[in-house]
């Protein structure tokens, strides 16, 4: 082979000056070499190597194959994927869409969300899953083992003759006892009588290897040499024996004989008995432990004494008793796996597990349950006409409860009405006849059966939810009574203590009047408050009580006016000037159980856990108003469609239209027609006592005052579709309170009079209108008065409206939307409205349809999250029949934007659950929609280019997982319901979809490489999200296929690269040859030709040729690579050759290749492990295993700079070629540490070492080696091969650091225990000479390297790195 021309060393060493920067300290001027050597021809490109046609030669070998023992290695399962529907599970007994709901809907948003909230699970399950990850996720696998057998070693022995007998038994955590026993003549020839028996000190400890003694001395210094001992793990049992001597027991041995003992009292006899007694039976069970285990002692014979006996024996006689054969075999299968004992292989590391993705559910802040017990008042008698019965409050009081947010400024929830009254006070109130559960929605008549009305008439429970729970919330409640007169006239007799039996009859006289007469009306009357929290985390304030019972101030009534009432609060100075209604309201609150039964939620639906039981009561769940900010937003996931109203004041003291309007009433109405005998609908949530829902609802009446204000909340159930003639109404009353006016006799009694109207439609642009309204007051009511419109100049559209005050907006009112299918935001409204228009954009105009898309990304956040499932479902169909590429480009940036956006407000786990659970592709149509993993694959491709916007396609590549999970899930969809599993894999998808995936990730990879400095971070997750896509890819695609996408995507990096490059393309290739069918991608079966006759015939691979890594593509390119960054730095080699292992460790965990014959064909793919370790040999021949490492920055202090040295590297010598390498001699050798074998003058660089470059030296007689090594191989393995496994590079000479050598050794430990006894004398057969003398040379390293040093050394060296880790710098 012919050398390319050589540079003349002048051209050369200009070409390497130039390339140079200014250095100024030698660590720089290392890297500056190093990067320059990297540049250079030195380190040329690998090439690559054309996979096999997998596909193919899997069709031709079907016959091979089929007849291979082993077949499940060879080929993937046919179950291997499948999807699945699962049924969504919510928490109420029914469906929450109300039973017409589809049919009424209309509109496209409101149809897609209920689509959404009925929609089950779609999941696509992959059978082997759980065998895709790290070692660490396998099934089955035993995080730890339970325990080694514990061996004593001569190493610690003089350790432990060194240290104190009594203390080591001490500090073993053992069982330890000593005390004065007689002991009996141990001589059994002889009988034992009482003279026989001496006083002797028994002590009892624990050995090193978990057995016990019972060692006995003349005297208490047990420092000295026993007079003997007895080994308790030959004892068969203790027990008493009283035939010789009192307090007697005797322990007997598996030889027949037995140990006589006597103590000094029966206690001291049952102590020793008992202790005695509990380590046999420690020893009992450590003897089955380890027959379960299949656990052998198999140094039982060394590490026990003389007379021991086997105690294993005695307690397991069928293994004593099996044969040799039985027994080797028992110890081969039953050994613990040799990586059990690698120190990584017991880390507990979870970094590389998937997040746990549940699918959406309901999710609430923290839940408060609140019981309302009492209202009492100190004026009080017995109500009844008769004066029988109770004594109780003299008139009736109704409770409005909700909660106030003073940090925030807010009301945080929906109000909750109580009626705590006795039954003889409600019945001062004229009744009205209930209504059945018919309003807002039409409910189904299982659930009228369920929810019983007399049950629901008088709630006592609410459950508040807070997301945001902190001390400055308070539950306030206030308190309202029947219309009388004012505040102050009516809460007078109230604030007296004096005797009140007489006020308190002629306040029930005027009660009963007014309850008759204005029952319908309420006044406010009073107000308190109670804190509920005692901190941010949501711990209740259980011992906080109610205020005092605060009189109204009808000037002061708003929510405004209680916030800034509320903010006085801990101010008892403020406090103490407001007037006081002598009274108590008792409300507890708790915690609520997530099991809690029988409640409803703010619409009215049941739980499951409910009880049909009329008897028992209902709790009632509070709507909580979150605020609409996206990390307290959850994606919706029941439907809920309520209004809340609010009138909060009316400007009527300039009005000439009325002669009187001043106790004013606000009577609200929801309407779906303006006719004049039209009905309003009956779907406002009624009061205590009354229906359920009802068709109006009034607020609150201020007496005497002609601007009044409310605080009333009106709750509304919306119908699914609204249209433009929804509107709310708004009848204003003068409620006259005065019924004893003069000479009044004769006229008939006019409690209300109408004093105006107004009306609010709901619709505006097509949304709800949910911003504060002024609204003008009409005098009369025309039919179609919706229809009014100004014109200007006087004149008008519509019927003739008689204004109050000239038209002014004397109205203010404002309302609150909580809908899950109506959103307020403007642009997401406008793209859905478009889509419905144009087909979901299937006619669109490509301009209009981009128009919408690109005002998308203006959408609200918390809009966005909340209707998460709803919008990436449209935008994935628009996808799908979008004609033009811009469509197709502009969806995906919105998709792009949605992703993000979630990213950034920290969830994403709602993206993951989307995809997993919610993406349902749409059924394929060839002729006129496309599939979503084409189209989305075309457009990131667009996205990706060089040319398009960089903030965009920074975003793709750091949030690239959802795009790739989408594609996956899109696949498996399509391929299974479109019934094209079954065709071979070629024939899946067409070409067009494979050149997609290849221009991605073509398109993808140099942005990987390219930008890993700007943007490490999008950078990595693409890397990453790439790896896992491709991994994927295996189970749908051609494999041959997927083979090259690899080879495209490893073809972008190169020797030399950054580290961070390096750490990319091994996170890659660990992503991908984690695939559960890993194994039969590599097709482990023999390519050769003819009938294999002797084992020296076997096609076995031991190093890596082209034709190995061809036929066994993805462990031949990992060796590959890993052979490579053996010439790099520390920290490359220590990533790959963690990636190997880790590799090899799962392999060997593995339950499906848990046999002898699976391990040994998985060994054979890594026989070419065997040819990269001898060409490192040198490097790994590391044998003194010193425990005290230098500290490398102890010789130069300047050294401690952290920059990476330049490693040493030679360049192998070709026999015949004369190279001028004094350049490399003087300059490499000295500047960069780069030292030439060939040279006996080594220069003296021992002022530039630092950590990467410790022991770099090469030893003289390695270095006198290589140059003959190098020739002989050439004739050996290698003589298909040029160069060795990694052609022309770099061989590198410095010494490996021991961690790494431990590492590689353990997987040659490793493949040599799993391979057949055929493939090693195959192996020993075709080696060289030298190659043998290295495999050698490599197990006798193991020898060293694993040597057991002892405890001592241990401590020692444990203590050693301490105190380097405690140094600075």
């Amino acid at each position: 082979m012919s050398q390319p021309p050589l540079l003349s060393a002048s051209a050369e060493t200009r070409k390497f000056t130039r390339a140079l920067s200014k250095p100024g300290t030698a660590a720089e001027l290392r890297q500056s070499v190093s990067e320059v050597v990297r540049g250079s021809v030195l380190l040329a490109k690998p090439k690559l190597i054309e996979p096999l046609d997998y596909e193919n030669v899997i069709v031709q070998k079907k016959t091979q194959i089929l007849n291979d023992g082993l077949r499940e290695m060879l080929l993937f399962p046919y179950d291997d994927f499948q999807t699945a529907t699962l049924r969504r599970q919510g928490r109420y007994m029914c469906s929450t869409v109300p039973a017409d709901a589809q049919e009424e809907a209309q509109s496209l948003f409101v149809t897609e969300c209920i689509k959404t909230y009925n929609s089950d699970w779609h999941l696509v399950n992959y059978k082997y899953e759980d065998y895709s990850g790290e070692f660490r996720q396998l099934p089955n696998k035993v995080a730890k083992l339970d325990k080694l057998p514990v061996h004593v070693y001569e190493v610690d022995e003089e350790v432990d003759k060194d240290e104190d007998a009594a203390s080591l038994g001490s500090q073993k955590g053992g069982i330890t006892k000593h005390g004065w026993l007689y002991k009996g003549n141990m001589n059994s020839a002889i009988s034992v009588t009482m003279r026989s028996f001496k006083r002797r000190f028994f002590h009892l400890i624990q050995l090193g290897d978990g057995s016990y003694n019972l060692n006995f001395y003349k005297d208490e210094k047990i420092s000295k040499e026993p007079k003997g001992s007895i080994f308790l793990d030959s004892c068969m049992g203790v027990v008493q024996n009283n035939k010789v001597r009192r307090f007697a027991f005797e322990l007997k041995m598996q030889d027949k004989s037995s140990y006589l003992l006597a103590a000094d009292s029966e206690v001291e006899m049952e102590e020793w008995i008992t202790t005695l007694n509990k380590i046999l039976q420690l020893n009992f069970e450590a003897a089955m432990q380890e027959k379960r285990n299949g656990d052998s002692h198999e140094d039982d014979e060394q590490s026990k004494l003389e007379g021991s006996g086997s105690g294993l024996d005695s307690y397991l006689p069928e293994l004593a008793k099996s044969t040799r054969e039985a027994e080797i075999k028992l110890k081969s299968e039953s050994r613990v796996k040799l990586f059990y004992l690698d120190p990584d292989a017991q880390k507990l590391d979870f970094t590389s597990a998937e997040p746990e993705v549940k699918p959406f559910e309901e999710k609430f802040g923290k839940r408060i349950l609140v019981k309302c017990n009492d209202l009492s008042f100190n004026l009080q008698c017995c109500v009844a006409e008769n004066e029988e019965g109770p004594t109780t409050n003299v008139e009736p009081f109704f409770v409005t409860l909700s909660l106030f947010d003073i940090k925030y400024n807010r009301k945080i929830s929906a109000d909750f009405h109580v009626d705590l009254n006795h039954f003889s006070v409600r019945q001062m109130l004229a009744t009205t006849s209930p209504a059945l559960v018919n309003g807002g929605r039409k409910s189904s008549p299982a659930l009228q059966d369920i929810l019983h009305e007399a049950a629901m008439q008088y709630p006592k429970q609410g459950i508040f939810s807070v997301t945001c729970p902190h001390p400055d919330i308070f539950l306030v409640a206030r308190i309202e009574k029947v219309l009388q007169g004012s505040i102050t006239h009516g809460a007078e007799p109230y604030m007296k203590s004096s005797d009140s039996s007489k006020v308190a009859q002629k306040v029930l006289k005027n009660a009963k009047q007014a309850c008759q007469r204005l029952g319908q009306y309420r006044m406010p009357f009073a107000w308190a408050a109670r804190t509920l929290f005692k901190d941010a985390s949501g711990n209740l304030d259980k011992n906080a009580r109610f205020s005092a019972l605060y009189r109204q101030d009808s000037n002061k009534l708003s929510n405004d006016d209680m916030l800034k009432l509320l903010a006085d609060f801990r101010k008892p100075e403020k406090m103490a000037k407001l007037p006081v209604i002598l009274g108590n309201l008792d409300i507890t609150i708790d915690n609520v159980s997530s099991d809690f039964p029988n409640y409803v939620n703010s619409s009215y639906i049941p739980m499951k856990q409910f009880e049909t039981c009329s008897k028992t009561p209902i709790t009632f769940e509070v709507e909580e108003f979150v605020p609409c900010i996206p990390k307290h937003t959850q994606p919706y996931t029941i439907y809920n469609n309520h209004l809340y109203v609010y009138p909060k004041y009316l400007k009527y003291d300039s009005q000439k239209s009325f002669a009187k309007a001043r106790n004013i009433a606000i009577c609200i109405e929801f309407k779906d027609s303006d006719e004049e005998d039209s009905q309003p609908l009956k779907c406002i949530y009624g009061r205590p006592g009354g229906p359920v829902f009802t068709r109006s609802a009034f607020a609150a009446v201020l007496h005497h005052h002609q601007n009044p204000e409310f605080y009333d909340e009106i709750k509304i159930e919306l119908p699914t579709q609204l249209h433009e003639k929804h509107h709310l109404l708004f009848t204003f009353f003068h409620v006259s309170c005065d019924n004893s006016s003069k000479g009044s006799t004769k006229k008939k009694d006019v409690v209300e009079t109408q004093v105006g109207y107004s009306w609010l439609p709901l619709l505006k642009d097509g949304r709800v209108v949910t911003s504060e309204q002024h609204v003008p007051v009409a005098a009369n009511l025309p039919s179609g008065y919706l229809g009014y419109q100004e014109l200007g100049m006087g004149r008008h559209y519509g019927p003739e409206i008689k204004w109050v005050d000239g038209s002014k907006p004397l109205l203010k009112v404002s309302t609150h939307l909580v809908s899950t299918v109506y959103t307020q935001d403007q642009h997401l409204h406008n793209f859905f409205q478009y889509c419905q228009k144009t087909e979901s954009g299937a006619q669109a105009l490509g301009s209009e349809l981009v128009k919408y898309l690109k005002s998308l990304h203006a959408m609200e956040g918390h809009v966005m999250i909340a209707f998460l499932p709803t919008i990436l479902n449209q935008l994935f169909r628009v996808l799908t029949r979008a004609t033009q590429e811009e469509v197709a480009v502009n969806v995906t940036r919105v998709i792009i934007h949605v992703v993000a956006q979630c990213h950034e407000e920290g969830l994403e786990s709602h993206l993951r659950s989307y995809v997993k659970y919610a993406y349902k592709a749409e059924p394929y149509v060839a002729s006129e929609y496309k599939t979503v993993h084409e189209e989305l694959t075309k457009a990131m491709t667009t996205i990706l280019k060089p040319s398009a916007d960089f903030l965009t396609s920074n975003k793709l590549l750091k949030y690239s997982w959802f795009f790739f999970d989408v594609l996956i899930k899109s696949m498996a969809q399509h391929l299974i319901e479109n019934c094209k599993v079954k065709l071979l894999r070629n024939q899946r998808f067409p070409a067009s979809y494979h050149h997609a995936v290849e221009t991605v990730v073509n398109m993808l990879t140099p942005h990987i490489t390219q930008k890993f400095r700007d943007n490490p971070e999008a950078s990595k997750h693409a890397n990453h999200s790439l790896a896992v896509f491709i991994k994927r890819c295996f189970t749908f695609m051609d494999r041959g296929f997927v083979f090259k996408q690899i080879n495209n995507y490893i073809s972008c990096f190169a020797p030399g690269d950054p580290k961070t490059l390096f750490e990319y393309k091994f996170e890659f290739l660990r992503v991908v040859c984690n695939h559960e069918h890993y194994i039969p991608l590599n097709l482990p079966m023999p390519f050769g030709k003819g009938r294999i006759q002797r084992y020296q015939d076997l096609q076995l691979d031991y190093s890596l040729t082209d034709e190995f890594c061809r036929n066994h593509f993805l462990v031949g390119l990992l060796l590959r690579e890993v052979g490579t960054a053996l010439q790099e730095f520390r920290e490359v080699r220590l990533i790959a050759i963690s990636v190997l292992k880790n590799l090899l460790i799962k392999h060997s965990f593995d339950d499906r290749y848990a046999s002898r014959s699976h391990q040994a064909r998985i060994a054979t793919l890594y026989l070419p492990l065997f040819g990269l370790l001898i060409e490192n040999v040198q490097r790994i021949n590391v044998r003194d295993v010193s425990p005290f490492p230098v500290n490398p920055g102890s010789t130069v202090k300047e050294e401690s700079l952290p920059l990476p040295a330049a490693n040493p590297l030679v360049t192998p010598q070709k026999p015949g070629i004369a190279l001028d390498n004094s350049l490399h001699k003087d300059l490499f050798g000295a500047i960069s540490g780069i030292a030439s074998p060939y040279t006996t003058s080594t220069p003296n660089i021992n002022s530039v070492r630092n950590a990467d470059s410790r022991g770099s030296l090469i030893s003289t007689d390695s270095g006198n080696s290589l140059p003959e090594r190098n020739s002989e191989k050439s004739n050996s393995l290698d003589k298909h091969q040029q160069g060795g496994a990694l052609g022309n590079s770099v061989v590198r000479c410095d010494k490996l650091d021991q961690s790494e050598i431990k590492s590689l050794l353990m997987c040659f430990l490793y493949i040599l225990k799993s391979m057949s006894d055929d493939a090693l004398f195959t192996y020993w057969n075709k080696a060289s000479t030298s190659e043998l003398m290295d495999f050698f040379t490599i197990s006798e390293v193991c020898l060293h390297q694993f040597q057991y040093m002892g405890k001592r050394y241990i401590a020692r060296n444990d203590a050693c790195q301490i105190a380097a880790a405690g140094q600075p710098g």
